[in-house]
């Protein structure tokens, strides 16, 4: 079976997220959340540290309930620093308990987060057809400006375009792929 060249063949961990998860639509809310706050714990490091810190991301973040990360107070922050089975960095803590500020707030506003992201694209999947290597596109800027404008960090262009691809708003797989639509 062809893959995209990312989903690196000597990893299971990777070509498991690749075949059963990246680039198909996502419309859970909680799923949503929890891939909106591993892609801004992946900036600067690769995604699969990420995934292969997933399950104790998890546990760590009440399997990311956006109304109780919500509540984390400065007890909760501390006992994530000392977590060594997350990415322990305070800023990207801080941002994951007021991003599930902001995510409430976005879905009190739009009846759910799912109708306010996919409202980007009017419901439909940008699907690529080349093979390009985007780190960002216009869609990602925009998201990233609105994200930014209601009050969230670690939302910048590239990270949202990564979000985007992984919850399947954007299906980047390349054209070679069995994911590729029409190739399965």
């Amino acid at each position: 079976m062809k893959r995209c060249r990312w989903a690196d063949p000597s990893s299971e961990l990777y070509t498991a997220y690749h075949d059963n998860e990246w680039g198909r639509p996502e419309h859970d809310d909680r799923k949503l959340f929890e891939m909106l706050i591993l892609e801004g714990f992946q900036a600067g490091l690769s995604w699969l540290t990420i995934l292969k810190k997933r399950e104790a991301f998890r546990a760590a973040f009440d399997n990311f309930e956006p109304a109780v990360v919500a509540q984390y107070g400065p007890e909760k922050v501390e006992a994530l620093m000392s977590d060594a089975g997350i990415v322990r960095n305070r800023r990207k803590i801080m941002a994951a308990t007021q991003n599930a500020r902001v995510f409430l707030t976005i879905q009190a506003e739009f009846g759910s987060f799912d109708r306010y992201l996919w409202g980007f694209t009017g419901g439909k999947v940008i699907l690529n057809t080349d093979d390009e290597m985007r780190a960002r596109t216009e869609l990602s800027d925009r998201i990233s400006k609105d994200l930014k404008r209601r009050g969230m960090s670690f939302v910048g262009s590239t990270i949202i375009y990564s979000f985007l691809q992984a919850t399947g708003v954007v299906n980047d797989h390349e054209t070679c792929c069995f994911c590729y639509p029409g190739n399965q």
